[in-house]
C-alpha cells in the first residue's frame, strides 16, 4: 500500500509561487506514473499535471502550462509541483496521486480513474 501527503500549501498573494511536495511511503513510487489535481469549492477535482515514472515525459493542462512545473526525485519518492504566478483562481485543494501501472509506457494518464492512491491534500489560497 501506498500512502502519499501533500505539503507546501499555504496563503499567497496573486503572482506569487508555491512549492508543493507529495511524500510517498509504504512502497517506493519510482516505477509510477505521478500526477497533481485539484478542486476548488463547488467544483470537480481537475486534473493539472502529470509525470512519467522516469520523469523524462510530462503533461500539464493548458490552464497551468508554461507556469506549473511537475517534477519527481525518485531517489527521495517525492513529487514536486513548481506553481509561479499564481492567480486566485488557483484557489483549490491539491492533491497528488499515483498510477499503479509499473514502468507504463503509454500516454500519460490524466484522468482521476487512471490513479489509484491519493493523498489528502493541502489547501493554496491566493489573495487578489
Amino acid at each position: 500500500q501506498v500512502q502519499l501527503v501533500e505539503s507546501g500549501g499555504g496563503l499567497v498573494q496573486a503572482g506569487g509561487s508555491l512549492r508543493l511536495s507529495c511524500a510517498a511511503s509504504g512502497r517506493t513510487v519510482s516505477s509510477y506514473a505521478m500526477g497533481w489535481f485539484r478542486q476548488a469549492p463547488g467544483k470537480e477535482r481537475e486534473f493539472l499535471a502529470a509525470i512519467n515514472w522516469s520523469g523524462g515525459r510530462t503533461y500539464n493542462t493548458d490552464s497551468v502550462k508554461g507556469r506549473f512545473t511537475i517534477s519527481r526525485d525518485n531517489a527521495k519518492n517525492t513529487v514536486y509541483l513548481q506553481m509561479n504566478m499564481l492567480k486566485p483562481e488557483d484557489t483549490a485543494v491539491y492533491y497528488c496521486a499515483a498510477d499503479r501501472r509499473p514502468y507504463y509506457s503509454g500516454s500519460i494518464p490524466r484522468s482521476r480513474s487512471d490513479y489509484d492512491y491519493w493523498g489528502q491534500g493541502t489547501q493554496v489560497t491566493v489573495s487578489s
